[in-house]
């Protein structure tokens, strides 16, 4: 694992692409042992698998105490990315698209099996009861993103209260009077900081419950799923992040490229 970072963005940024170095690994090791029959190997891989998206959230969460505003703008994840984000990462519901997704998939591509009675083992063959347990999840899930949502568009609108509206036109004034003296400037300067100190509070809990509410949801599909089904799931999370990471990348560096040819 990837040691916990300090108060910098660059070290952030190194510990992200550490954590992605491993997740693909993790990747490579899910899609070998999900092509072996004996289901005990994969348990204890599936673990370290959800240990390991465990242990980013810790850190994430660790790091923003100090840095909210950064995760929330993350230099580190490229212009694809970034366009996807909510609330500093993925959408929870998205996991249940991603799953009905990969069963799509995965169900046509076994159907030949299953019409001659052949388990599948992965996502093509979910059972009633586990539809059922994920419509369920999904319809929480659902309920408690837009809760989140509501609640960072009632924080957002907070930026224009009587109070940020106030200390804007007194710190305008003093512009504009260039006061040389600099009275009233250091009190005002403390409010501001105070004001601003309040609205990253507000922004690092509501970033908290949106990071609880993705790992939860993770591993909740992961217990609902069979361990096979599971690390189908696992490895389909890993390979859409890690390519639109790639894809994101390399935009950006053609982009840039084109940018400072011109």
């Amino acid at each position: 694992m990837a040691e916990p970072i300090s108060n910098s963005n660059e070290t952030f940024s190194n510990f992200f692409e550490s954590w992605v170095s491993e997740q693909n690994n993790f990747l490579e090791e899910l899609i070998k042992a999900s092509n072996n029959d004996d289901e005990f190997l994969l348990v204890p891989l599936i673990t370290r698998v959800v240990n390991h998206y465990e242990h980013y959230y810790k850190t994430k969460s660790e790091w923003a105490e100090h840095h909210v505003l950064s995760i929330l703008s993350p230099s580190w994840k490229s212009s694809l990315e970034d366009s996807f984000l909510w609330i500093g990462g993925w959408r929870p519901s998205m996991a249940f698209h991603l799953l009905y997704s990969k069963s799509g998939l995965q169900l046509e591509g076994g159907l030949g099996k299953l019409l001659q009675g052949i388990e599948l083992r992965n996502l093509g063959d979910l059972s009633a009861n586990q539809l059922m347990l994920v419509d369920g999840l999904q319809g929480k899930t659902i309920k408690e993103e837009r809760e989140i949502s509501e609640k960072l568009a009632k924080h957002q609108e907070s930026v224009a209260d009587t109070t940020m509206v106030q200390l804007s036109h007194v710190v305008t004034e003093l512009i504009r009077e260039n006061d040389e003296n600099g009275n009233g400037r250091i009190d005002d300067d403390m409010r501001v900081e105070s004001e601003l100190g309040k609205k990253e509070e507000g922004l690092l809990n509501i970033l908290r419950r949106a990071d609880e509410l993705r790992l939860n949801t993770l591993k909740k599909l992961v217990n609902i799923l069979s361990p096979f089904q599971a690390a189908h799931f696992l490895i389909a999370a890993a390979e859409l992040h890690l390519r639109l990471h790639d894809w994101g990348k390399r935009r950006d560096a053609t982009r840039h490229g084109q940018h400072d040819g011109k």
